[in-house]
């Protein structure tokens, strides 16, 4: 996840420096989806780019950019929204960059609901709008609840948590960061010395489920393909292995680069490619980044460049999206 700083000038975004060496050099109209803090339309402004739509479902974001936002004139231009339909507020760009994950101003605020380490209102809600992760937890059903767990969070005791969930909130509703986190943890072993905190794959796959991420993520890439312009670039960091696996098997799809398990199989229906990939490989984090920022550890950066090729629709179980039963796309 990105650095976790809630004062702007010290935020420091990861693999921010790997990507624009990537997508170098930097010219025209780029679409920065995941505004945050501002540290990718920050740096992609003094790289070069003529503009800057910046774009964020959280209207915290536009409240934190007050500050230094005006030094960039109309070249900055600031839009609530959801980067999932950013072809509807831009066409022809030169860029597209994709930050995903939660942001540091969301976990760095119990009030937003996000971390197990802090108490709060269990929230988790990106727009701050709509059901929140407290709705869910205390509506779904067991079943709905374990494949939440289990698909989104890859938690292998789903089951178990389902079930202590629902046990716990016939007490009495379960409303707080600390008591969820505290229910998780009185079903798993205790954390060893260096493991990730035993809350950690519930949170995420609860974040996932309330701001609907893999749907986003999705829909977004399509949405990306629409709005470059061609030899316009995409650049996409992710944090974890399922994102970075849709967005490698998008790329791969759109680029005419997917393997085939049967050599006899058809070609498949991309008659063109929409997009080349300069390097088939994710970028990760050089002894540099991991230095300036622990946390970009697990980051992967993959660029791809739009041709001038129709845009399309693709299945999402051709990417490996993970959908909950009843809720296929």
């Amino acid at each position: 996840m990105p650095a976790a700083s809630s004062d702007t000038h010290d935020h420091i975004p990861v693999m921010l420096r790997p990507l624009l060496d990537a997508v170098a050099p930097v010219s025209g109209t780029w679409l920065d989806g995941t505004f945050g803090a501002g540290g990718y339309t920050r740096g992609l402004l003094e790289a070069g780019a003529g503009r800057v739509i910046a774009m964020d479902r959280d209207p915290l974001a536009f409240e934190m950019a007050q500050g230094w936002a005006a030094q960039y004139g109309d070249r900055l231009v600031m839009r609530q929204g959801v980067f999932s339909r950013m072809d509807e507020q831009a066409a022809e760009l030169d860029g597209v960059v994709l930050d995903l994950g939660v942001s540091s101003m969301q976990l760095d605020r119990p009030e937003r609901g996000f971390s197990f380490l802090r108490d709060g209102p269990l929230d988790m809600r990106m727009s701050q709008h709509g059901p929140s992760a407290a709705d869910l937890v205390n509506t779904a059903t067991e079943t709905q609840l374990a494949e939440i767990l289990f698909r989104y969070g890859e938690e292998r005791a789903s089951r178990r948590i389902a079930r202590a969930i629902l046990r716990e909130r016939e007490a009495a509703p379960i409303v707080t960061t600390l008591r969820l986190a505290g229910i998780v943890e009185g079903c798993l072993p205790r954390a060893k010395p260096g493991q990730s905190h035993p809350a950690t794959r519930s949170f995420q796959a609860l974040r996932i489920a309330v701001n609907d991420e893999y749907g986003e993520l999705f829909q977004g890439l399509m949405a990306a393909e629409r709005a470059l312009a061609p030899g316009g670039k995409l650049a996409v960091v992710t944090f974890h292995s399922v994102e970075d696996r849709m967005v490698k098997r998008f790329l791969a799809a759109r680029a005419g680069q997917e393997g085939r398990a049967n050599r006899y199989a058809p070609q498949g229906d991309l008659a063109e490619p929409q997009f080349t990939l300069p390097a088939r490989k994710s970028i990760g984090p050089d002894d540099r980044e991991l230095a300036e920022n622990p946390r970009a550890r697990s980051a992967r950066l993959r660029v791809a460049v739009r041709t001038g090729a129709p845009s399309g629709a693709i299945d999402p179980d051709r990417i490996g999206m993970p959908q909950l039963k009843g809720a296929r796309r």
